[in-house]
């Protein structure tokens, strides 16, 4: 071996040394770390293009909890908005249960004899009259219907109370989803850091014939199709983000970012009772007050089996003027209706039964919601434990036995005992299986989600 030769072959072992301790000491985390830096350039040997892609500059912006996301929710999404608008028609529709009918006022004749016949006398020539007629409705009817009126303003603010559950369920699942999009970003930055070094470790051997051209291009490849999952995530979060603004009601792209360090609560293995769900549930509280408020309404009906009231006043001027010395006269008249006869009462006692056949229908819809939504709970706590087993089960079995399986196979190449084909199947063993239980974390915080949704927590 001449002098050249002994200096490029100390070169490269002090060049793959390096390369391959940067290696094994890369740690394939689940939350974001901060990328080491990556040592100095060496310039490919065969003659291939070196891998070089720009990276892409995260939207910078205030970082928002999730729960400083849900109050803004709360405050500014224009879905809410229609609720309080409704409740308050309703409470301005109950004013005007307590108004009269307006007078009614009359002007004709009295008695008088129609045209062309004889007149024996003054005093046969009538009266001009004028009458003045009014309605007094019942109090207690009025009280009744202002009542069942003022009823319908709960029934719309507990229907707020649904929307609500369901843009806070949307706003958790956006939000949990792109917790797991930048653990996924930071297992891809790390796995395309290995990728680099392994791409730049074969550059090296390829001139010593210690490795293949073929093994450089297909961790080239490796590259490639690892920008395209990273461009994927990067976009899958843009998404995410332009579905929180939508919900917080902000303009679609203004910048943001999540706490990353938020990880849900895992609700208490214990099936509550039907009397808790149904004192936290919206929908069952609008049908509580949908039942309340049918029931004003039987009162309100029952109410329409008193009487009301009508005075009337007429006046007589005679025609005759003072001539004929008839006297001036008139006409007090106090009216009552009697809405208890058979043929007046079928109406409102057609409507008390017609509504307490509704009620019942209520009362049996709300036992089966119930029972259907602890059963619901039952199986997501089931699903969830489940659940919490293979995620325990992959953090400590499977990805450390998958990543020393991983270090085996890179210590095996450096010590000329097996192939880079064999680290890159390690590490795509590796990386699959990281992805898999990212996935997986993916769907046990959808499964908290739809457990929260349902007990609206």
């Amino acid at each position: 071996m001449n002098l050249k030769n002994l200096v490029n072959w100390m070169c490269w072992k002090l060049l793959t040394k390096s390369l391959l301790a940067a290696l094994l000491v890369t740690q394939v985390g689940f939350s974001q770390t901060r990328p080491q830096p990556v040592p100095s350039a060496v310039q490919s040997m065969t003659g291939t293009e070196q891998y070089v892609r720009p990276s892409a500059t995260a939207p910078s912006g205030p970082v928002l909890a999730l729960d400083s996301v849900l109050v803004r929710i709360d405050l500014n999404n224009p879905l809410l908005k229609p609720y309080g608008s409704r409740a308050a028609a309703a409470r301005a529709y109950a004013e005007g249960a307590r108004s009269w009918m307006a007078p009614m006022v009359g002007l004709g004749t009295f008695m008088a004899p129609y045209p062309m016949q004889m007149i024996m006398d003054e005093r046969d020539k009538g009266f001009g009259m004028v009458s003045v007629e009014q309605d007094i409705p019942n109090p207690f009817k009025q009280r009744a219907t202002r009542i069942y009126q003022q009823s319908k303003a709960g029934v719309e603010e507990a229907g707020r109370g649904i929307t609500l559950n369901r843009l806070r369920s949307d706003a958790k699942q956006l939000y949990f989803d792109w917790l797991v999009l930048e653990k996924r970003r930071g297992v891809l930055a790390e796995n395309k850091r290995i990728l680099q070094l392994m791409k730049k470790l074969a550059d090296i051997r390829y001139p010593y014939q210690q490795g293949s051209l073929g093994n450089i291009y297909k961790a080239e490849g490796r590259l490639y199709e690892l920008d395209n999952m990273v461009t994927m995530t990067e976009a899958e979060i843009e998404r995410k983000r332009i579905g929180l603004n939508t919900l917080m009601n902000r303009p679609k792209t203004d910048p943001f970012q999540i706490d990353t360090t938020y990880r849900p609560v895992e609700p208490q293995p214990i099936v509550p009772t039907t009397e808790e769900i149904g004192g936290r549930r919206s929908d069952i509280l609008r049908m509580d007050r949908q039942i309340l408020s049918m029931q004003a309404g039987i009162e309100s009906q029952k109410a329409q089996a008193r009487p009301d009231f009508r005075v009337r006043f007429d006046h007589m001027q005679p025609f005759s003027g003072v001539k004929s010395m008839m006297p001036t006269q008139f006409t007090l008249m106090g009216m009552i209706s009697i809405p208890i006869v058979p043929w007046a009462s079928r109406m409102y006692k057609a409507e008390i039964k017609g509504m307490q056949q509704d009620i019942e229908a209520m009362r049996y819809e709300r036992e089966g919601m119930l029972n259907e939504t602890q059963g619901m709970v039952a199986e997501m706590l089931t699903d969830i434990r489940n659940m919490t087993t293979q995620l325990t089960n992959y953090e400590r079995r499977v990805i450390p036995t998958l990543r020393k399986n991983y270090d085996t196979q890179l210590i095996n190449y450096e010590q000329n005992k097996g192939d880079l084909p064999l680290v890159i199947d390690a590490w795509e063993t590796l990386n699959m299986t990281q992805m898999d239980y990212l996935t997986r974390l993916q769907e046990y915080y959808r499964m908290i989600v739809s457990y929260e949704r349902e007990l609206e927590k």
